[in-house]
C-alpha cells in the first residue's frame, strides 16, 4: 500500500500535505504520527516540524479485482474484468474469449470464483460487501431459462397432479425457482436435500 512520510509546522499541515501528494481525502487513509512538533528557544530556535506517516487504507474491491483478473490468468484465460455499480451493490463484468471456462456447468464456476473474490474483498473491507460476478450477460440468460423452466414444470404438475422434482441447484438458482411460483395458487415449492445435493420440488396443492 502507498504511504509517504511528511512535515509540517503542526500535524494537521503535515497530514495535509501528504493528502496532497497521494491526492486523497482523509477518510482513506491511515495516520500515524512520527514526531510531534517542538518550539525551539524564542520560538524558532532548535524548533522541530511535526513528522507523519501517512498509508492510503486497502481499497478492498480493487483487491478483489486484482485477485480475480491473477486467478482468471493461470486458468488460461484471456478476459477483462471492469466494475459496475448496480442498485448500489458492486458487480464484476468479464468480458473476453473462452468465457464458458470461467462460467462452468450450470454456473458452477463463476460461483466458485465469486465466492472467492468476495472472500479476499472482506478480508479488507471495513464493512461487509458483496460482489457479484457476471460473464457475458450469463446471470440474465440464466434466470430468464430458469423462469421458463419453472413455468413448463408448474404447467405439467397441474395436468398430471404429481410433484416434480429437479436436479440439484444452487441456492441462488433455487430462489429464481421460488420466487417465479410463489404466486400460483395451484402450485407448492419447497427445498429438500442436504448441499451441495438440495433440490427443488413442485407440487400441486
Amino acid at each position: 500500500m502507498k504511504k509517504i512520510t511528511a512535515s509540517g509546522k503542526s500535524i494537521e499541515e503535515a497530514v495535509q500535505k501528504a493528502l496532497v501528494e497521494l491526492n486523497t481525502t482523509e477518510d482513506r487513509v491511515e495516520i500515524n504520527v512520527l514526531e510531534n512538533p517542538q518550539k525551539g528557544f524564542f520560538g524558532f530556535i532548535g524548533s522541530k516540524p511535526a513528522v507523519v506517516e501517512v498509508q492510503l487504507k486497502p481499497d478492498a474491491v480493487e483487491i478483489a479485482r486484482q485477485f480475480l483478473e491473477e486467478t482468471i490468468e493461470k486458468m488460461g484465460v484471456e478476459a477483462s474484468v471492469s466494475n459496475v455499480e448496480r442498485n448500489g451493490s458492486i458487480l464484476f463484468d468479464i468480458k473476453g474469449e473462452n468465457i464458458g471456462a470461467l462460467i462452468g456447468k450450470r454456473g458452477q464456476t463463476l460461483d466458485s470464483l465469486q465466492y472467492l473474490v468476495n472472500l479476499v474483498a472482506n478480508r479488507y473491507a471495513e464493512d461487509y460487501m458483496r460482489i457479484q460476478l457476471d460473464a457475458e450477460n450469463y446471470r440474465a440468460k440464466r434466470k430468464e431459462a430458469l423462469e421458463q423452466l419453472a413455468e413448463r414444470l408448474a404447467r405439467k404438475v397441474l395436468k398430471t397432479a404429481r410433484p416434480v422434482k429437479l436436479e440439484p441447484m444452487s441456492a441462488h438458482d433455487r430462489k429464481i425457482i421460488h420466487a417465479t411460483l410463489q404466486r400460483k395458487k395451484d402450485i407448492s415449492t419447497y427445498s429438500e436435500g442436504e448441499e451441495p445435493r438440495r433440490r427443488i420440488v413442485v407440487s400441486p396443492k
